[in-house]
């Protein structure tokens, strides 16, 4: 039976308020109305916020072409034979997951490597739905390593990574969540890069299991597909600067213990580490052909909380690197730029709450847009680049054509997440408490009992 050690954790840093940027931002305004006028600011800002939009179009357009001009061959290339066989730890952190505890533990011990070079190391994050009575007995069957945490040790998924991390053998770590299901070659697909010694973490690509659930778990399907068909596809094939995900996704030990395991400062953990490690020096590699599939959120509150935790860190990682980026010798003016554009993302809706009140003041005949561009044009383009890459994955994956007619929800959807970005920006800038929130399932583990396995809720 696996030990059960206990590792302390250090404290999460105290959140930096930035209040004055609300105060900055608000003193620049009324002074331009003051001088101006409001329909010269109305104007300006209005023509800056389309040369946002222009910029990112070209950027979700420019993604398109170079997924369709060579993600097809990747996507059907065989797995080659090779010597280079390094160990690895594949590591899980979980938390109140006895209904997917089975599956993940099955999925895991599946997989396709020698078991003399893989070990399994589960974080059991101090659970009281009875998964960890549940690992235990697990580990007396199955070639696996339990670690359990104790109650109040802090850092959410980030702070049982560490705890993992401390006990992982292997030279390359490969991480899951609780709800994945790997695909049983996905370990030899995403190791294979790292014979390459510039390349410090591997990202493979994950698909949403139940997409049939709901229409949002089909939209979040469709999200997947051009998130990773298209877009990490096309940011590696333009800058070579894809992004470490967090889950189905591997990184190089040494690389992971010389830059300090996972920032617990962080709700997104995997944007934080994409960031250290290209500013060590080394790179994030995408593997379009190592799959895994994941259970997609099915009610539009799970999807506000998960992408609420998205943008909040995500933009926290701005913060935290826009200056380091742009002062790296090993980025070049172009990785610079993406890497800005990249990391603005959960920006973007911000700027359209702030093109929302625009249109207001030309509806309300308070002032007339530039050059008398008609509203419509102004949004086209905002929604337009999405579309492309939407489509863009719909196409690659060759999905059933009706999922296009789904493309048509994602409005009212893109309106949920201008209002969880604003609040995330405010809450960021204002420095409100946040910690890291696991996404609820929707299984029922009643469920895993009709597959015949002995799990009982406690």
């Amino acid at each position: 039976m696996a030990s059960v050690p206990r590792v302390e954790v250090p404290a999460k840093p105290a959140p930096i308020a930035a209040p004055w940027t609300l105060i900055g931002g608000a003193g620049v305004v009324f002074l331009a109305l003051a001088l101006f006028g409001l329909a010269a600011v109305v104007s300006v800002l209005a023509v800056v916020i389309q040369l946002v939009f222009i910029a990112y179009f070209l950027r979700h357009l420019a993604f398109a072409m170079a997924a369709f001009r060579s993600a097809p061959s990747d996507l059907s290339a065989p797995l080659l034979a090779t010597t280079f066989m390094p160990s690895v730890s594949v590591l899980v952190a979980c938390r109140n997951e006895l209904a997917v505890i089975h599956q993940l533990v099955d999925g895991l011990v599946a997989l396709e490597y020698p078991p003399h070079l893989r070990q399994i190391v589960i974080v059991d994050d101090a659970s009281t739905d009875g998964m960890a009575a549940e690992l235990d007995r697990m580990a007396m069957e199955e070639p696996i390593t339990v670690i359990h945490r104790p109650a109040g040790s802090g850092g959410g998924k980030p702070g049982a990574l560490n705890d993992g991390l401390a006990f992982a053998t292997g030279d390359v770590v490969i991480v899951f969540d609780a709800d994945h299901r790997p695909h049983a070659d996905v370990v030899r697909r995403l190791v294979r890069h790292f014979e390459d010694p510039a390349v410090g973490a591997v990202q493979g690509r994950c698909e949403i299991s139940n997409t049939a659930d709901s229409p949002l778990t089909q939209l979040i399907g469709i999200d997947y597909l051009a998130g990773y068909l298209v877009n990490e596809y096309g940011r590696q094939a333009m800058y070579n600067l894809p992004a470490y995900g967090g889950a189905n996704c591997a990184v190089r030990a040494s690389t992971l213990k010389a830059i300090g395991g996972w920032n617990t400062a962080s709700v997104t953990e995997d944007t934080d580490l994409t960031m250290r490690v290209l500013l060590s020096g080394q790179r994030v590699r995408f593997d379009v052909s190592a799959v895994d599939e994941e259970e997609g959120v099915t009610t539009v509150g799970r999807y506000w909380n998960q992408r609420y935790r998205w943008a909040r860190g995500h933009q926290q990682v701005w913060r935290d690197y826009r200056l380091p980026i742009w002062r790296s010798p090993r980025l070049s003016l172009g990785q610079k730029v993406e890497s800005t554009m990249f990391l603005l993302a959960f920006h973007l809706p911000v700027i359209s709450a702030v093109g929302l009140l625009l249109a207001f003041t030309w509806l309300g005949g308070l002032a007339a847009p530039p050059f008398q561009v008609d509203l419509f044009i102004l949004w086209m383009l905002l929604f337009l680049g999405p579309l492309v890459e939407l489509g863009g994955g719909l196409l690659l994956k060759q999905a059933d054509r009706r999922w296009a007619m789904s493309l048509f929800y994602f409005l009212p959807l893109f309106f949920v997440s201008i209002a969880l970005c604003t609040k995330a920006w405010l809450d960021g800038v204002l420095a409100r408490d946040y910690a890291w929130v696991k996404t609820q399932r929707s299984r029922d583990p009643r469920s895993e009992l009709q597959k015949g396995h002995n799990v009982l809720p406690r």
